[in-house]
């Protein structure tokens, strides 16, 4: 997924709980957005995207406004 030219901001929930547990910065989002195998949208503006790390599936749900050339961070997941 192409994130350049979108600023990345994450919700407060995000931030302390899934890039506190995952060791995660902005930087770490970004790339995770980009390297995702799997990106779905689940409804007009929202998305999950699925990515791999340590051999665990994580997911992120978000926003992406075209408009305001944002992606807003709603919560994360953790898989197997």
């Amino acid at each position: 997924m192409d994130v350049n030219g979108y600023k990345i901001r994450p919700s407060k929930h995000f931030i302390s709980t899934w890039m506190r547990k995952w060791n995660w910065d902005i930087f770490s989002i970004k790339k995770a957005l980009e390297d995702s195998y799997k990106v779905d949208k689940v409804g007009r503006e929202k998305y999950e995207s699925y990515t791999r790390e340590k051999g665990k599936s994580r997911k992120i749900i978000f926003i992406k406004d075209e408009e305001c050339k944002e992606i807003f961070i709603i919560t994360g997941a953790e898989g197997r």
